[in-house]
């Protein structure tokens, strides 16, 4: 089923390229001068287009790089079996593999059951580049986005 859908997604980014490069995808033939899909608002918004089936493409990529279990929830049996293994001496990345998780989620699972600490942690939680530290005042995602924009006005001004 997803290998139908890049499939689709690949035919479509192609008759866009073609459309944009002024080419009939059918035939190859060039497009008429005149035709609507000259026009540069149509050009940019099939460009547009292209762009995200190509992210769209990237993300299934890494995605199917991912172990099967990313993002499900742990269950009761999952986590005892989790904490035996732990408790037996087994290391955290072997346990990723067993369980079909990331390294960090099994870490993040094991600091969250009190068995490891965030020192011993071989990742962080958070993303790679952020502080985990919040900005002043901001207390949810509208106001630490007009934080960014109001530190942004000066420097678009400044141009």
């Amino acid at each position: 089923m997803k290998d139908v859908k890049a499939d689709k997604d690949t035919r479509a980014a192609q008759i866009l390229k073609a459309l944009i490069e002024g080419t009939d995808p059918r035939t190859g033939e060039a497009l008429s001068g005149e035709s609507v899909l000259q026009q540069a608002e149509v050009l940019r918004a099939m460009l547009v287009a292209v762009a995200a089936l190509e992210r769209s493409a990237a993300r299934a990529q890494r995605r199917s790089l991912l172990p099967d279990n990313v993002g499900r929830s742990w269950t009761g049996e999952e986590e005892n079996k989790l904490i035996a293994a732990f408790k037996a001496g087994e290391l955290p990345a072997v346990l990723a593999r067993k369980h079909r998780r990331t390294l960090r989620a099994v870490e993040a699972r094991l600091e969250r059951l009190g068995l490891l600490s965030a020192d011993q942690r071989l990742t962080r939680s958070g993303f790679p580049g952020v502080s985990e530290a919040r900005p002043r005042g901001a207390s949810g995602p509208r106001r630490m986005r007009r934080a960014i924009l109001a530190r942004k006005r000066p420097q678009r001004r400044a141009r």
